[in-house]
Protein backbone atom coordinates (compact mmCIF):
# COMPACT_ATOMS: atom_id res chain seq x y z
CA UNK A 1 0.00 0.00 0.00
CA UNK A 2 1.34 3.52 -0.99
CA UNK A 3 0.13 6.36 1.23
CA UNK A 4 1.13 10.24 0.38
CA UNK A 5 0.83 12.83 2.72
CA UNK A 6 -1.12 16.22 0.72
CA UNK A 7 -1.50 18.01 3.53
CA UNK A 8 -0.58 17.69 7.27
CA UNK A 9 -1.62 21.12 9.22
CA UNK A 10 -4.77 21.49 10.50
CA UNK A 11 -7.74 24.22 9.33
CA UNK A 12 -5.89 27.05 8.30
CA UNK A 13 -3.33 25.84 7.20
CA UNK A 14 0.31 26.62 8.88
CA UNK A 15 0.87 29.87 8.62
CA UNK A 16 -2.54 30.43 9.22
CA UNK A 17 -3.47 33.74 7.30
CA UNK A 18 -4.20 36.03 10.15
CA UNK A 19 -2.32 34.13 12.77
CA UNK A 20 1.02 36.22 14.20
CA UNK A 21 2.11 33.02 16.39
CA UNK A 22 5.45 32.48 17.09
CA UNK A 23 4.86 29.38 15.00
CA UNK A 24 3.42 31.49 12.26
CA UNK A 25 6.27 33.65 11.86
CA UNK A 26 9.32 31.51 12.18
CA UNK A 27 7.03 29.85 9.15
CA UNK A 28 7.05 33.27 7.31
CA UNK A 29 10.55 33.76 7.91
CA UNK A 30 11.21 31.11 6.41
CA UNK A 31 12.99 29.04 9.44
CA UNK A 32 10.34 25.93 8.70
CA UNK A 33 8.29 24.98 5.63
CA UNK A 34 4.94 26.13 5.52
CA UNK A 35 1.99 23.38 5.04
CA UNK A 36 -1.62 22.78 3.65
CA UNK A 37 -4.48 21.85 5.22
CA UNK A 38 -4.93 17.59 6.20
CA UNK A 39 -5.21 15.21 3.95
CA UNK A 40 -4.11 11.81 2.52
CA UNK A 41 -3.98 9.74 -0.69
CA UNK A 42 -3.91 6.02 -0.80
CA UNK A 43 -3.38 3.58 -3.30
CA UNK A 44 -2.73 -0.44 -4.09
CA UNK A 45 -0.77 -0.30 -7.18
CA UNK A 46 0.60 3.51 -7.66
CA UNK A 47 -2.33 3.79 -10.58
CA UNK A 48 -5.90 4.72 -9.19
CA UNK A 49 -5.48 6.70 -5.66
CA UNK A 50 -8.02 7.33 -2.74
CA UNK A 51 -8.23 10.64 -1.45
CA UNK A 52 -8.98 10.73 2.02
CA UNK A 53 -10.46 14.22 3.42
CA UNK A 54 -10.98 16.96 0.17
CA UNK A 55 -9.27 19.94 2.14
CA UNK A 56 -9.40 23.36 0.68
CA UNK A 57 -5.91 22.95 -0.70
CA UNK A 58 -6.89 19.86 -2.86
CA UNK A 59 -5.96 20.96 -6.36
CA UNK A 60 -2.52 22.96 -5.16
CA UNK A 61 -2.16 19.17 -3.48
CA UNK A 62 -2.91 17.12 -6.35
CA UNK A 63 -0.86 19.55 -8.93
CA UNK A 64 1.93 18.83 -6.21
CA UNK A 65 1.96 15.27 -6.49
CA UNK A 66 2.72 13.74 -10.26
CA UNK A 67 0.69 10.48 -9.11
CA UNK A 68 -2.84 12.43 -9.28
CA UNK A 69 -1.80 14.16 -12.71
CA UNK A 70 -4.44 13.00 -15.26
CA UNK A 71 -3.11 10.21 -17.22
CA UNK A 72 -4.84 11.77 -20.66
CA UNK A 73 -6.98 14.81 -21.54
CA UNK A 74 -9.50 14.33 -19.30
CA UNK A 75 -8.72 10.59 -17.54
CA UNK A 76 -7.65 11.06 -13.38
CA UNK A 77 -6.24 8.42 -11.19
CA UNK A 78 -8.33 9.95 -8.48
CA UNK A 79 -11.14 6.78 -8.01
CA UNK A 80 -12.47 8.49 -4.84
CA UNK A 81 -12.49 10.43 -1.69
CA UNK A 82 -13.41 9.13 2.16
CA UNK A 83 -13.73 11.65 4.57
CA UNK A 84 -13.83 10.97 8.27
CA UNK A 85 -16.13 14.17 9.52
CA UNK A 86 -18.49 16.68 7.81
CA UNK A 87 -15.77 19.89 8.72
CA UNK A 88 -15.54 22.56 6.53
CA UNK A 89 -11.24 22.34 6.32
CA UNK A 90 -11.99 18.41 4.79
CA UNK A 91 -14.93 18.98 2.91
CA UNK A 92 -14.38 22.01 0.69
CA UNK A 93 -12.28 20.79 -1.42
CA UNK A 94 -15.27 19.08 -2.66
CA UNK A 95 -16.18 21.77 -4.31
CA UNK A 96 -12.83 21.91 -6.43
CA UNK A 97 -13.41 18.31 -7.97
CA UNK A 98 -16.66 19.52 -9.46
CA UNK A 99 -14.62 19.36 -13.00
CA UNK A 100 -14.21 15.63 -12.78
CA UNK A 101 -17.83 14.52 -13.92
CA UNK A 102 -18.39 12.68 -11.58
CA UNK A 103 -17.45 12.21 -7.74
CA UNK A 104 -17.36 8.80 -6.19
CA UNK A 105 -17.62 9.82 -2.14
CA UNK A 106 -17.58 7.51 0.55
CA UNK A 107 -19.16 8.58 4.04
CA UNK A 108 -21.22 7.76 6.68
CA UNK A 109 -24.63 8.37 7.04
CA UNK A 110 -24.23 11.19 9.87
CA UNK A 111 -21.49 12.73 7.71
CA UNK A 112 -23.66 12.39 4.15
CA UNK A 113 -27.00 14.40 6.10
CA UNK A 114 -24.47 17.40 7.70
CA UNK A 115 -23.20 17.59 4.45
CA UNK A 116 -26.31 17.60 2.70
CA UNK A 117 -28.93 19.58 4.86
CA UNK A 118 -26.38 21.08 7.17
CA UNK A 119 -23.83 23.14 5.29
CA UNK A 120 -24.92 22.32 2.15
CA UNK A 121 -21.79 21.36 0.30
CA UNK A 122 -23.13 18.54 -1.45
CA UNK A 123 -26.54 20.07 -2.43
CA UNK A 124 -24.09 22.60 -4.29
CA UNK A 125 -21.65 20.24 -5.95
CA UNK A 126 -24.37 17.98 -7.09
CA UNK A 127 -25.77 21.16 -8.83
CA UNK A 128 -22.07 20.50 -10.89
CA UNK A 129 -21.90 17.30 -11.06
CA UNK A 130 -23.14 13.88 -9.88
CA UNK A 131 -22.23 12.58 -6.53
CA UNK A 132 -22.19 8.95 -6.03
CA UNK A 133 -22.21 8.04 -2.40
CA UNK A 134 -21.03 4.56 -0.96
CA UNK A 135 -22.16 4.38 2.31
CA UNK A 136 -19.64 4.01 5.49
CA UNK A 137 -21.22 2.27 8.12
CA UNK A 138 -18.49 1.92 10.90
CA UNK A 139 -17.51 -1.58 11.97
CA UNK A 140 -18.39 -3.14 8.37
CA UNK A 141 -15.36 -3.88 6.01
CA UNK A 142 -15.58 -2.74 2.09
CA UNK A 143 -13.47 -3.28 -0.48
CA UNK A 144 -11.81 0.11 -2.04
CA UNK A 145 -9.69 -1.49 -5.08
CA UNK A 146 -8.00 -4.89 -6.12
CA UNK A 147 -5.98 -5.40 -2.83
CA UNK A 148 -6.81 -2.95 -0.76
CA UNK A 149 -9.82 -2.93 1.69
CA UNK A 150 -10.78 -0.38 4.30
CA UNK A 151 -13.02 -0.56 7.48
CA UNK A 152 -14.44 2.98 9.21
CA UNK A 153 -14.36 2.68 12.92
CA UNK A 154 -16.39 5.31 15.26
CA UNK A 155 -14.64 8.21 16.81
CA UNK A 156 -16.39 9.41 20.52
CA UNK A 157 -16.52 12.92 20.72
CA UNK A 158 -18.11 15.55 22.53
CA UNK A 159 -17.28 18.48 20.61
CA UNK A 160 -20.29 20.17 19.11
CA UNK A 161 -21.98 19.56 16.46
CA UNK A 162 -21.91 22.83 14.17
CA UNK A 163 -25.08 21.38 12.54
CA UNK A 164 -27.84 19.69 14.25
CA UNK A 165 -28.86 16.85 12.40
CA UNK A 166 -29.92 14.85 14.78
CA UNK A 167 -27.61 11.72 14.20
CA UNK A 168 -24.05 11.32 16.14
CA UNK A 169 -23.18 7.91 15.35
CA UNK A 170 -20.30 7.96 12.67
CA UNK A 171 -20.20 12.02 13.03
CA UNK A 172 -16.15 11.64 13.22
CA UNK A 173 -14.68 8.12 12.34
CA UNK A 174 -11.55 6.86 11.41
CA UNK A 175 -10.16 4.61 8.80
CA UNK A 176 -8.03 0.96 8.62
CA UNK A 177 -7.01 0.56 5.52
CA UNK A 178 -4.98 -3.16 5.00
CA UNK A 179 -3.13 -3.88 1.82
CA UNK A 180 -4.58 -7.68 1.16
CA UNK A 181 -1.29 -8.96 -0.77
CA UNK A 182 1.00 -7.63 2.01
CA UNK A 183 -0.61 -7.71 4.92
CA UNK A 184 0.47 -4.29 5.58
CA UNK A 185 -2.39 -2.27 7.90
CA UNK A 186 -2.52 2.13 7.89
CA UNK A 187 -4.54 3.66 10.17
CA UNK A 188 -5.88 7.15 9.66
CA UNK A 189 -7.20 9.21 12.41
CA UNK A 190 -6.80 13.00 12.42
CA UNK A 191 -9.33 13.75 14.88
CA UNK A 192 -9.38 12.20 18.17
CA UNK A 193 -10.07 13.38 21.52
CA UNK A 194 -9.46 10.37 23.63
CA UNK A 195 -7.94 6.91 23.17
CA UNK A 196 -10.74 5.25 24.29
CA UNK A 197 -10.45 1.30 24.98
CA UNK A 198 -12.41 0.55 21.40
CA UNK A 199 -10.18 3.15 19.95
CA UNK A 200 -7.10 1.35 21.69
CA UNK A 201 -8.11 -1.77 19.81
CA UNK A 202 -8.56 -0.16 16.68
CA UNK A 203 -4.75 1.03 16.49
CA UNK A 204 -2.90 -1.77 18.29
CA UNK A 205 -0.47 -3.70 15.99
CA UNK A 206 -0.70 -1.61 13.08
CA UNK A 207 2.42 -0.89 10.93
CA UNK A 208 1.37 2.97 10.19
CA UNK A 209 -0.75 5.01 12.53
CA UNK A 210 -1.66 8.83 11.09
CA UNK A 211 -3.00 10.70 14.13
CA UNK A 212 -4.10 13.97 15.69
CA UNK A 213 -1.09 15.93 16.48
CA UNK A 214 -3.31 19.49 16.63
CA UNK A 215 -2.03 20.57 19.86
CA UNK A 216 1.23 20.19 22.12
CA UNK A 217 -0.25 21.42 25.04
CA UNK A 218 -3.87 20.86 25.83
CA UNK A 219 -4.11 24.54 26.92
CA UNK A 220 -2.24 25.77 24.07
CA UNK A 221 -4.24 28.18 22.50
CA UNK A 222 -5.58 29.56 25.98
CA UNK A 223 -1.64 30.24 26.54
CA UNK A 224 -1.42 32.25 23.06
CA UNK A 225 -4.73 34.26 23.86
CA UNK A 226 -5.71 33.12 20.46
CA UNK A 227 -9.09 30.84 21.79
CA UNK A 228 -11.18 30.36 25.25
CA UNK A 229 -11.18 26.22 25.11
CA UNK A 230 -8.50 23.75 25.22
CA UNK A 231 -7.38 21.28 22.76
CA UNK A 232 -9.97 18.26 24.53
CA UNK A 233 -12.81 20.53 23.95
CA UNK A 234 -12.03 21.33 20.65
CA UNK A 235 -12.21 17.76 19.80
CA UNK A 236 -8.13 16.70 20.10
CA UNK A 237 -5.96 14.81 22.51
CA UNK A 238 -3.11 16.59 22.98
CA UNK A 239 0.23 15.67 22.41
CA UNK A 240 2.28 16.48 25.79
CA UNK A 241 1.08 15.40 28.94
CA UNK A 242 0.83 12.13 31.40
CA UNK A 243 -2.48 10.99 29.24
CA UNK A 244 -1.43 13.36 26.04
CA UNK A 245 -0.94 10.85 23.01
CA UNK A 246 2.74 10.46 23.69
CA UNK A 247 2.35 8.71 26.58
CA UNK A 248 -0.44 6.57 25.61
CA UNK A 249 0.92 5.59 22.27
CA UNK A 250 3.71 3.48 22.93
CA UNK A 251 2.21 0.80 24.64
CA UNK A 252 -0.01 -0.14 21.28
CA UNK A 253 2.40 -1.71 19.27
CA UNK A 254 2.52 0.35 16.35
CA UNK A 255 5.38 0.10 14.40
CA UNK A 256 5.46 3.32 12.72
CA UNK A 257 3.42 6.62 14.18
CA UNK A 258 2.94 9.72 12.81
CA UNK A 259 1.89 12.92 13.65
CA UNK A 260 -0.69 14.46 11.03
CA UNK A 261 -3.33 17.47 11.10
CA UNK A 262 -1.25 19.50 13.30
CA UNK A 263 -2.28 23.75 14.48
CA UNK A 264 -0.46 26.39 13.12
CA UNK A 265 0.67 27.00 16.80
CA UNK A 266 2.34 23.83 17.18
CA UNK A 267 5.82 23.84 18.24
CA UNK A 268 6.60 20.55 16.72
CA UNK A 269 6.13 22.09 13.09
CA UNK A 270 9.37 23.66 13.89
CA UNK A 271 12.34 21.58 13.61
CA UNK A 272 15.04 23.22 16.11
CA UNK A 273 11.90 23.58 19.02
CA UNK A 274 12.82 20.86 22.11
CA UNK A 275 9.12 19.80 21.41
CA UNK A 276 10.62 18.44 18.28
CA UNK A 277 13.01 16.22 19.60
CA UNK A 278 11.15 15.18 22.52
CA UNK A 279 8.74 13.80 19.77
CA UNK A 280 11.95 11.96 17.31
CA UNK A 281 13.51 10.80 20.76
CA UNK A 282 10.26 8.72 21.46
CA UNK A 283 10.28 6.97 17.92
CA UNK A 284 7.62 8.80 16.28
CA UNK A 285 7.37 10.90 13.29
CA UNK A 286 6.11 14.71 12.28
CA UNK A 287 4.76 14.56 8.95
CA UNK A 288 5.35 16.58 5.83
CA UNK A 289 3.34 17.66 2.74
CA UNK A 290 4.33 15.30 0.19
CA UNK A 291 5.82 12.27 2.94
CA UNK A 292 5.72 9.37 1.03
CA UNK A 293 5.32 5.86 2.40
CA UNK A 294 5.04 1.96 1.53
CA UNK A 295 3.02 0.13 4.02
CA UNK A 296 4.43 -3.40 4.34
CA UNK A 297 2.92 -6.11 6.40
CA UNK A 298 5.61 -7.48 9.04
Amino acid sequence: MLLRVLGSAAGGGSPQWNCGCPVCAAVRSGAAPPRTQSSVAVSADGNRWFVVNASPDIRAQIEAFPGLHPHGRRDTPLEGVLLTDAELDHTLGLLLLREAGAVRLYATPAVHKTLSDGSGILRTLERYCPVEWRTVVPGAGFVLADGLSCRAFDVPTTKRARFGTGVDHGRVVGYRLTDDRSGGTLVYLPGVQSLTPALRSEIAGCDCLLIDGTCWRDDELVRLGLAGKTSREMGHLPIDGPDGSLAQLPSLGVRRTIFVHMNNTNPILLEDAPERRIVEDSGMQVAMDGLEIEVQGP
